[in-house]
């Protein structure tokens, strides 16, 4: 019997086998907890749907088919490639999510887009770490509730991480990345269907469609943020008509197709303005129905529809199943499931080693929507947590979650996506010790 193979098995049926052997079976009855965490999993589905598949992952889902078809490998990997200007290629991708604004879920989409098209892995991860982290509406509001110097600290904190993750995965995979750099070489350049402005206005409009639709509600009822607030369905709608007139101007999508489709739109708009999302909705379908069945001789408008679908339907099941987990475990805020809150609130007090380390991995597993890990860090605040760990939580928690995790192994590995999240661990865990220190 060759041992090297079966370790695995082996382990994973000693670790079951202790799991049930001290399964607290008489406590979780008692408590009712295996009931709540069933009910917590599912409250927790039902908000994502609601909250984020319509908003957050459609618009992703077009972004990321597009790049995968109107932008060539060729210029990805000149400007993201192993062989790209380091100071550019980590500089954009270090401050992108100031742009983006997006949850650790709805940048999973752009993420396997650009790294399948050929950007390096170092880029590519930095882009992954900054999408979801250095969001300025979160960090304006961490200045605001938590004060001034734990919303440095975190804007401060994101960047650095950003490069300095990249740089890492770059290091420990950097064999990987000369194969790919030889790759590239071979690479014939492709043709340029049209100018470089032309896509970069199209990719605009998208990305204005994305960040406007999901500005969440700021926590000062007045200022800029909130003006952007109360005019985000206008500024999502004018987005919208920019993106229709680039695809009938340069995309060839016929006058008449563009008409019908956006006549719901507008009619929904104008007579249900108290329900945007059912205009947003439509104009989805829309948009979808003139893509599936594009009339371009070169059939581009087709292939954005299907890379569009192939990433919703393999990165969709991974997120159910992590929102499903997480919701179990970790309950929604204010809320618990299997694990109390209260455990987590001792465990994270002063500033030591274990606290640090505890509260980052603990907010590497939970799952936070964009601006939720603010008031939640308010509340543990409150029950004793120490500013240290909650800053580590602040680093870790936004950019990874369960089932964030679920997608990055299917799109770059186990391996990679082990190093990615241990090296996010670790960091957030010594930001933590040191900033925890110096406020002390």
């Amino acid at each position: 019997m060759n041992w090297s193979r079966e370790w695995k098995p082996l382990a994973a049926i000693i670790a079951i086998f202790i799991a049930c052997y001290y399964l607290p079976v008489d406590w979780l009855q008692q408590s009712q907890r295996v009931e709540n965490a069933l009910w917590e999993s599912l409250h927790l589905v039902k908000w994502y749907a609601q909250e984020h598949v319509l908003l957050c992952l459609v618009p992703a889902f077009f972004i990321a088919g597009a790049v995968g078809v109107f932008v060539s490998q060729a210029a990805v990997m000149r400007y993201l490639g192993p062989k790209a200007n380091k100071l550019l290629a980590y500089g954009v991708a270090s401050v992108s999510g100031t742009i983006l604004a997006v949850c650790s879920c709805t940048i999973l989409p752009l993420f396997a887009g650009i790294y399948r098209m050929g950007a390096g892995l170092g880029p590519a991860s930095a882009f992954l770490y900054s999408g979801p982290a250095i969001n300025i509406l979160a960090i304006v509001l961490t200045g605001a509730v938590l004060g001034p110097a734990m919303g440095i600290a975190r804007a401060v904190g994101a960047v650095v991480f950003a490069v300095v993750i990249g740089l890492l995965m770059h290091l420990f995979f950097r064999r990987e990345e000369l194969e790919k750099v030889e790759a590239a070489a071979a690479m014939p350049e492709p043709e340029v269907a049209r100018p470089l402005w032309q896509n970069a206005l199209y990719f605009g409009s998208m990305v204005g469609i994305l960040v406007f639709a999901n500005w969440g509600r700021p926590a000062d009822p007045s200022g800029l943020w909130q003006a952007i607030y109360a005019a985000k369905w206008t500024l999502t709608g004018l987005f919208a008509l920019a993106l229709a007139a680039i695809l009938v101007a340069w995309f060839k999508v016929g006058k008449w197709h563009m008409l019908i489709a956006s006549l719901p739109v507008a009619a929904l708009a104008l007579t249900l303005p108290e329900h945007p999302s059912l205009a947003f909705i439509t104009g989805a379908v829309g948009l979808s129905s003139l893509t599936a069945t594009g009339r371009d001789d070169d059939g581009e408008l087709r292939e954005w529809f299907s890379t569009s679908w192939d990433f919703a339907k393999k990165i969709l099941p991974l997120l159910f199943w992590g929102v499903l987990i997480a919701g179990a475990l970790l309950g929604r805020p204010d809320h618990e499931g299997l694990i109390p809150s209260g455990w987590i609130a001792g465990l994270v007090g002063g500033n030591s080693l274990w606290a640090n380390l505890f509260a980052s991995v603990v907010g590497a597993f939970m799952y936070f929507a964009t601006l939720t890990e603010v008031p939640i860090l308010q509340g543990l605040i409150g029950a004793g947590m120490g500013k240290g760990p909650a800053l580590a939580l602040l680093l870790a928690g936004p950019a990874l979650s369960l089932p964030n995790m679920l997608v990055i192994r299917s799109v770059m590995g186990t391996k990679k996506t082990v190093v990615f999240v241990g090296l996010v661990i670790l960091m957030a865990t010594l930001s933590g010790l040191i900033y925890g220190a110096l406020v002390s």
